[in-house]
């Protein structure tokens, strides 16, 4: 491999870090503390030690894979693999997601319905575990880990933290030219990206990449991405870190361009569409917004700021409107269940646009155990980001709406990602999220429970 010459000590941020660990009391919790999360959901205030973690940002080494610490971006990831015309197999949406993260998370991104997540394409990973311990894992059936390996993702932090991850890259042209095609019916765009996920084509070209956009039950578009290695004659590269936006242009322009650089960016100036509620997408403000703020993590750190504060809450009741509940999610279900799902979602619960993206596990011959798919199904994320008004009256701390899309994902044979608030009575998330595999991990890499459990995490408020 390729060591990079500014690559940080690895072995030198190893022992700090388990020195931290070391001092911290045997009966005291212990986290990350980290400046910047990708999470929506509350923690409780009681004290729990953190281990900093910022040394660990950096890529070591690059060939066709690449040795990367636990808490590297992918924003510096992408940086660093670009230039050899290399990126990651999965490359999550935003640009603060971190690779350990996205690991022990679940990430998903339009190369999913050919790369499956991130975890996927992960070969050998260190794990800080409860015991104090770094243990490399590696999948290989005379790995005495192994167990690790395939149970770490979608564990949250509560099996340990990852320190270094070695992941595969795949070849990367210097351009990536979209089709945005539209289709009238939630079953038009799922037989369509169920089709895109069998042969990696529409229409006779090859497919890079495949994600889609519900602006209304009437108007999907589904977005194929394929490199180029030049741009087609005549064209220029879209800017849309700017005074355009990008999920406008789904509907404005059948075909597009971009460089790959900003391809891999093309949500994250407008965190989707969710910038339109700090105003950013207001053309006035925008041009006073300084471009380098126009970036998901600054509106992260608004949308904390107003939960701490309760700022949108006592505005509603100043303005005597119906307080409005957070319904902030990702979920999977077959594909063949999406248009089922979307007739419930636009009459249950009403959030547009929506954001749609094909996966499929990459190996059928492996499992998953705490987010376990069906090797032989396409799965379809659909994403929504966005608060409804209790027009009930109800408390929006009472999860009522967010019950109801938890209930008929299960319903319908799906999961959701847990970086944001869950309802699940213990036993239904045990039943969904990896039972008694999951308490046997835990008993074995955190024996003493130094970090919070994963329900305690995930519906909890550890």
């Amino acid at each position: 491999m390729t060591a990079l010459d500014n690559a940080p000590s690895y072995a030198a941020t190893l022992a700090d870090l388990q020195r931290q660990f070391q001092a911290i009391p045997a009966d005291q919790r212990v986290r990350l503390a980290k400046r910047t999360s990708n999470l929506f959901r509350a923690r409780d205030d009681a004290p729990v030690a953190g281990l900093d973690v910022a040394a660990l940002d950096g890529v070591l080494s690059i060939d066709r894979t690449a040795d990367v610490l636990g808490m590297t971006t992918y924003e510096h990831l992408t940086a660093a693999t670009l230039p050899f015309g290399l990126v990651p197999l999965c490359v999550p949406q935003l640009r603060t997601i971190t690779l350990g993260g996205a690991v022990t998370g679940m990430g998903i991104e339009a190369a999913s319905f050919r790369n499956g997540c991130p975890h996927e394409s992960v070969l050998e990973l260190d794990v800080l575990t409860g015991t104090g311990e770094v243990i490399t894992a590696t999948g290989a059936s005379n790995d005495p880990h192994r167990d690790l390996f395939y149970g770490f993702p979608n564990s949250y932090g509560s099996l340990g933290y990852s320190t270094r991850l070695r992941i595969e890259l795949e070849e990367a042209a210097p351009y990536v030219s979209l089709r945005h095609v539209r289709f009238n019916s939630a079953a038009a765009i799922a037989d369509a990206m169920a089709e895109v996920t069998a042969t990696h084509e529409w229409n006779g070209q090859h497919v890079d990449y495949c994600d889609g956009t519900v602006f209304t039950d009437r108007e999907h578009y589904l977005t194929l991405g394929r490199y180029d290695a030049a741009p087609p004659l005549g064209r220029l590269p879209s800017d849309y870190t700017g005074m355009q936006i990008y999920y406008r242009s789904i509907r404005e322009r059948s075909e597009d361009l971009l460089t790959t650089h900003d391809y891999l960016w093309r949500w994250d100036t407008d965190w989707f569409w969710c910038s339109r509620a700090f105003g950013a997408q207001n053309p006035r403000l925008r041009r006073l917004w300084p471009k380098s703020k126009l970036r998901s993590d600054v509106y992260w750190k608004m949308v904390a700021l107003d939960r701490r504060l309760n700022v949108s809450g006592r505005l509603a009741t100043v303005k005597r409107q119906p307080q409005r509940e957070p319904v902030v999610q990702d979920i999977e279900v077959p594909v063949s269940a999406l248009p089922e799902f979307l007739d419930f979602f636009h009459s249950e619960v009403g959030i547009e646009p929506i954001w749609l993206c094909p996966l499929k596990q990459r190996d059928p011959s492996v499992a998953w155990p705490l987010y376990e798919f069906d090797p032989a199904t396409t799965y379809v994320n659909v994403g929504f980001w966005s608060t409804v008004p209790r027009a009930d009256g109800g408390d929006p701390a009472d999860g009522r709406i967010n019950r109801l899309v938890e209930q008929k994902v299960t319903d319908l044979g799906g999961r959701k990602s847990l970086y944001s608030t869950a309802y699940y009575e213990r036993e239904t998330f045990a039943d969904l999220y990896g039972g008694a595999v999951y308490e046997g991990l835990k008993a074995r890499y955190d024996p003493d429970e130094r970090f919070a459990g994963m329900y305690e995490k995930c519906v909890g408020r550890a």
